[in-house]
Parts: C-alpha cells; structure tokens; sequence
C-alpha cells in the first residue's frame, strides 16, 4: 500500500507558524499561532498514537481566533526527534516527554497555559499537570483512563481490544520488525479502529500526512519505546505519585474528561470515576457520540467544549 499522495499542503494552518525548537536535549517540532498571545488565553494541544500534531488541523481552524495555539509534534512522532530508546526507557517516559513541552513554552516565554491531551497526549499532559502544578491552568484528557488503572484492570476484553498495549511493549525488535514488513497496512488498521468502520472520517491531506512520518526513520521504534515507557517507567512514577501524602500527586487543577460512547475506553472503564479520583479539584465529563478520534471526527462539538472550558478557567482565577 504506497503513501497515499500529498500534492500540495491545504490551507489548514495559514494562520500558524511552524518551526523546530531544540528543548529539553531534543528536537521539537510544533506550530503555533502566528501572532503573540497579548491577551488572549494560551492552548496547548498535544496528540497521540499513531498521529501527529495535524489531528487538530479542524480544531484549530475553529479556534485560532480565540487561543494562542501550541501544537507540538511529540518526541518520537510527526517531524520531532525519534531517538533510540534508552534501556530502561527513560527518554520516552511521560515525566520526559511533559518536560519536553515545559521547555517549548519556555522557549515560547509563555508561563502558564490551558492544556488538552487527546490519547497519548492526554498521558502527557496528565504527567504535566502532576509534575508542574504551576503552570497549566486547565487541563483536558480526551478518550483516555488512567494508564495505571488501565494496566490494573487488565482482562481478556481490554487485552483484545487494546492489544497493542502488550505487543509495542515487547523487547525490540520484535514488534519493530513486524510493524514495518507493512507499515502503513498497520497505520490504517489502527486509524479504523477503536470505534470506527474505517478512515473515511479523515481528509486525504491527514492522512497523507501521518502516512509520511509514519514511514519516516525511527517512528516505529518511536512509538514502540513510548508504549514501552507507559509499561514501565510511567507505572513506577504513577504509583509514587498516588503514594505522597495528602493528594499531593494529584492534579490540582479542573479537569475536563472527554471520551466517545463507541470507544474502548466507554465499553470497559469509568473514565469520569477514574480521573475524578485522581483529581484534587473538580472533575467534569462528555461522553460524545463518537469512537476514539473525537477530534477528527466532532471537530466543532471539541472546539465548543474546549472554548467554553477555557473560558471558565481564565488566569489568575485560583488556577
């Protein structure tokens, strides 16, 4: 199956500047608006497997004239540095890769910011919103559990379901090698999954897109040593983190929890339950009429919430 073609760019982000900043020991990649924030609030919005910065091209379209837009490209994906994993994982662990962000909005001067992960992003920005209390003002995870809960909980359904869990997180290169004999037949199958009967929900330009970095040196392996940090690593820095006292690592601030009615995540778990447990402030949920992808698919629907959430939660406001 070659790349599907990707002729000339659309339109989507005429109004984002896109460039690589070198943070945190790494290369990060990420587009932003064009313009300073001034007054308006700042929106971080952060992707996850097996996609790049490009799932928000619709949310964006919607929102760049209420947010200072940040969308990164997380290490590992889209055209940010793919580094060989360390052995015990370390460089992909979501302690390291939050850090990767804090270091962009450093370099961005920006000290505080709104924050809304989506699958893989939204366990970064858990990690972000544990680790550096001060900085993020709002926080929304889209279609995710807590990776600890999620783990804990294992069965024969979820283990079917979310088999990729177990089979990136075996020693490389197993999983490396197997991947890519067909990558992009892999990379279709996962986009049509999860709560959807294809990628018909996708622009061609998208796909095109994650099709190219998919394929590109050192993103299978990537992806791989990220799952394999979330089996690893990220555990043993969750469970600390539920070990200090007096909730001190829970997220201290108000969390706004998406997830689709015909996604894994709603079939097996209580998202709203878990993260409510896992949160010092208050917890709010949606749970929206879409499979995993919510973003691509309810772009308006994600927009609204997420411009009506930020609206309640404006700087300074005991954030």
């Amino acid at each position: 199956m070659p790349p599907a073609s990707a002729s000339e760019s659309p339109p989507w982000f005429e109004a984002f500047e896109a460039r690589t900043w070198d943070v945190n020991g790494t290369r990060i990649h990420a587009r932003v608006t064009r313009t300073p924030p001034a007054d308006r609030p700042v929106l971080l919005l952060l992707h996850g497997f097996p996609q790049s910065h490009v799932l928000w091209h619709r949310v964006a379209r919607a929102l760049q004239s209420d947010f200072y837009l940040v969308m990164p490209d997380l290490r590992g994906y889209g055209e940010s540095a793919k580094h060989a994993g360390l052995p015990d994982h370390s460089n992909y662990s979501k302690r390291t890769m939050a850090q990767d962000i804090v270091a962009l909005m450093d370099a961005l001067d920006v000290a505080q910011f709104h924050v809304c992960g989506h699958d893989r992003g939204g366990r970064v920005a858990h990690r972000l919103a544990v680790d550096h209390p001060s900085r993020v003002l709002s926080l929304c995870v889209i279609d995710i559990a807590p990776t600890l809960d999620m783990y804990a909980t294992t069965n024969f359904a979820f283990a079917q379901a979310y088999y990729h869990w177990f089979h990136l997180t075996q020693p490389s290169p197993l999983p490396e090698t197997m991947i890519g004999g067909n990558p992009l037949a892999y990379l279709h199958a996962k986009l049509g999954g999860w709560g959807y009967g294809g990628v018909g929900y996708i622009e061609p330009a998208a796909i095109a897109a994650y099709e190219r970095c998919f394929v590109a040196e050192g993103t299978i392996h990537a992806m791989c040593e990220d799952y394999r940090a979330s089996a690893s690593i990220d555990l043993e820095h969750d469970r600390a983190s539920r070990a200090l006292p007096d909730g001190q690592g829970k997220i201290r601030c108000d969390t706004l929890v998406l997830w689709g009615e015909r996604g894994v995540v709603n079939r097996l778990f209580d998202p709203l339950a878990l993260w409510q447990a896992q949160c010092a402030a208050d917890v709010t949920g949606v749970r929206m009429p879409a499979g995993h992808f919510i973003p691509e698919e309810l772009p308006q629907d994600t927009a609204t919430l997420l411009r009506d959430w930020v609206s309640r939660h404006p700087a300074g406001a005991g954030a």
